[in-house]
């Protein structure tokens, strides 16, 4: 009654809030979005129409790492490609548990479990909201590909319309509006700008926890970093390789892409343009990978032909490679095209 009294609103005995929601969805999507300001009845009508399928809070055991936390049929195989193509590429953090991963880690996490678990359809709602914006708009690239590739159906609930072109959803539901858009040619993905520099070797401190193997550099590397919006996001480093018959050629030695920017392939934009630079100066570009999701994307390009099979390495004296023999690993050498020669010697000597 006081405050009825304090800011003049009418005497109730009920308070409520009605919609009237027309969901005509097509026959065939992968990717929905439901979408609008707090208050506007998403959270309310995603539960309504796909309560079954709305993804609850996980429990995460702090004793178990990240892969011992997926369903037990699924294969280490399988856990690794669902984490790859969410944006979860470092496989150190696939060792340790979910209470220790930044908030971009465990939201990459939590929606690969869901993808894993909820096969049928997935609804996740507050999608985005526990992150910051980049990050934000990068995993939804990568989860919407990882939806479209695995054929599953997937809705957002969100009060972010910065996500939407990102995500590229096949329809759009604003409840504030009653408005179903229909259509993924409305939304197209804004290109991903990066720029390439070279750096000194110390560069390396910002990205060595996030490489799969141990966390040291060859000081003589050669070394590139690539900003996105002006924020490091990717690095690599390359050495002379001498191989039998090969003259004139180079190694890569470490390529890493920071957390918050996986999914979306800048670390393999910028090993390409590197890759591409050593070409130009005439030589051979070569790179030996143990990962997963690297491996595949260059089985299927066009600018890498694999020069060895997956296989142990063999024992080297080399101390950058001293653990090659340890692990499969897959060789493969750059054949796509030479940047111009004048911007090559900028990049490499500047």
């Amino acid at each position: 009654m006081q405050l009825e009294g304090l800011f003049d609103i009418p005497p109730t005995l009920r308070s409520e809030q009605k919609w009237h929601v027309d969901l005509a969805l097509p026959k065939q999507w992968n990717i929905g979005l439901i979408v609008g300001p707090s208050g506007s009845g998403k959270s309310t009508i995603a539960r309504e129409i796909f309560g079954e399928h709305l993804t609850q809070e996980y429990l995460w055991d702090e004793r178990k790492s990240i892969v011992d936390s997926f369903p037990p049929e699924m294969s280490i195989k399988d856990i690794i490609e669902l984490l790859s193509s969410v944006g979860f590429s470092s496989p150190p953090s696939w060792l340790r548990p979910f209470n220790v991963l930044s908030n971009g880690e465990q939201f990459r996490v939590t929606i690969a479990r869901t993808l894993a678990e909820k096969t049928i359809l997935a609804v996740v709602d507050e999608f985005t909201s526990v992150v910051d914006r980049t990050v934000a708009q990068i995993a939804s690239a990568a989860i919407a590909k990882s939806v479209r590739h695995r054929n599953q159906k997937f809705i957002g609930v969100s009060c972010h319309y910065d996500i939407i072109d990102w995500l590229e959803p096949d329809w759009v539901y604003q409840p504030q509006l009653n408005e179903l858009k229909i259509g993924r040619h409305l939304w197209r993905r804004p290109s991903v700008v990066i720029t390439i520099y070279r750096v000194h070797s110390s560069a390396w401190q910002l990205f060595r926890k996030h490489h799969y193997l141990d966390h040291g550099i060859n000081p003589t590397a050669t070394c590139f970093i690539a900003l996105f919006k002006d924020n490091p996001a990717a690095f690599t480093a390359w050495l002379p390789f001498a191989g039998r018959g090969i003259k004139s050629a180079r190694r890569a030695h470490r390529t890493v892409t920071l957390p918050d920017y996986q999914g979306i392939g800048i670390g393999n934009a910028l090993s390409e343009h590197i890759a591409s630079m050593w070409t130009a100066l005439g030589m051979r570009a070569f790179s030996t990978s143990s990962h997963p999701a690297l491996v595949r994307r260059r089985l299927r390009s066009r600018n890498w032909k694999m020069v060895r099979k997956t296989a142990l390495g063999r024992k080297d004296s080399d101390p950058t490679r001293r653990h090659a023999h340890n692990r499969l690993t897959t060789g493969f050498e750059y054949i796509g095209t030479a940047m111009d020669r004048t911007q090559a010697e900028k990049l490499r000597y500047n």
